[in-house]
């Protein structure tokens, strides 16, 4: 009995032993990477956001880990789907924190779905900075948070200039989604900025993400008589609404934000949509060395144009590995620091200043769709 308890004993030592130096070999094999953590919507309503701004942070990521990586280490992207839900971005922040113990965090697009995660990143002391959350709440969470686009308050007074000043047009109506925070604050914004410029809103309505139905609504707008329909929601209703304003017979010019940028948007539209603007952060038609190489390499590795959220999420990565490797470190305050002092950082969708508020100045276009194609109106500086 006794020897088969110093056996038993034995034996539960080895176990140990091999436990203990796979757990060294564990870490040993992570001291040689740098782990980036990434949430998207790859899945859900806006998933082709979410897949196009992680394939543009997968694209800076092989091409510095083909140049030797960060720091002489490896980027290692942990790759989380929040399925278009800001329950399962505040959850999958959650896990890349305190599981996985990421270095800095990319993502989201959308910024209901940022803002549910931003205040778990910044309590934990994690660097985070979002592609194309235009909301200017996103970044007032604290000091850790950043983003790479500009926000709602310059993108609606572009899309406002550009109605009432560019196009001549003063009677203006706004369909609004209520459930998202970018929708109701580019909705504001716009309307802020028309009246002060001398435009008429003349009808409001709102409807819900996911909504399919939008008559009643643009019956209610028709009566206003309006010239223009502001629409600053995304690509999933934009379409839809565009083919409502068809039917209904309605004579007026669409305008929306950069939530329209998707492929979807002319697929579900189709001609209802031709003519219509939308706001953007850039055009893959823009003739500069960086978005032609690019777009090029976009075309190489995945077969189709990159819309914006793309190059954003590119710009996004790139700027945090080249903060990195200034600061010299994988600590939290030390990487955002080096993110603060980010100056005329060239990226594919313009130079990148960080301003006071963790906010990039950048310009913005305005787009056509025309013929089914994206093509650049006007371009509009900060």
């Amino acid at each position: 009995m006794i020897r088969q308890m110093v056996k038993l004993n034995w034996l539960r030592g080895l176990a140990l032993l091999a436990f203990a130096l796979l757990g060294v070999a564990a870490c040993s094999q992570n001291e040689n990477v740098i782990r980036i953590g990434v949430f998207n919507s790859l899945t859900g309503g806006t998933a082709t956001f979410g897949i196009s701004s992680t394939n543009g942070i997968k694209m800076a990521a092989e091409e510095w880990n083909a140049k030797g990586g960060l720091l002489g280490k490896q980027i290692q992207l942990i790759v989380e789907d929040d399925q278009s839900k800001p329950e399962e971005a505040a959850m999958v922040v959650t896990k890349l924190v305190n599981q996985n113990r990421v270095a800095a965090i990319l993502g989201e697009v959308a910024s209901s779905r940022t803002l549910a995660g931003a205040p778990i990143a910044q309590k934990a002391g994690i660097p985070l900075i979002t592609p194309a959350s235009t909301n200017p709440k996103v970044t007032k969470v604290g000091s850790y948070i950043f983003r790479v686009c500009y926000t709602d308050s310059f993108q609606g007074a572009v899309c406002a200039r550009f109605a009432v000043q560019k196009l001549g047009l003063k009677r203006l109506a706004i369909l609004t989604d209520v459930k998202n925070d970018y929708s109701i604050g580019l909705a504001d914004y716009f309307k802020r900025d028309a009246v002060l410029l001398g435009g008429e809103i003349v009808s409001e309505e709102s409807y819900s993400e996911g909504d399919t139905d939008f008559r009643a609504q643009l019956t209610s707008i028709k009566g206003a008589n309006p010239e223009v329909i502001f629409v600053p929601g995304y690509y999933t209703e934009a379409g839809l609404i565009a083919k409502q304003v068809a039917e209904q017979n309605m004579n007026v010019k669409l305008i929306g934000g950069d939530g329209w940028d998707s492929p979807r948007t002319v697929e579900i539209g189709g001609a209802a949509v031709e003519g219509a603007f939308f706001c953007n952060h850039y055009s893959a038609e823009d003739t500069s060395q960086m978005v032609r190489t690019f777009v090029a390499n976009h075309v190489k590795k995945y077969g189709y144009v990159p819309d914006a959220m793309a190059p954003l999420s590119y710009d996004a990565a790139e700027l945090l590995f080249d903060a990195i490797q200034r600061a010299g470190s994988i600590d939290g305050a030390k990487i955002r620091d080096a993110i603060a002092q980010t100056k005329d950082f060239p990226g594919v969708c313009g130079n990148i200043t960080i301003d006071a508020e963790r906010n990039a100045r950048k310009a913005a276009v305005m787009l056509q769709i025309n013929q089914g194609k994206l093509k650049v109106y006007d371009v509009i500086q900060p």
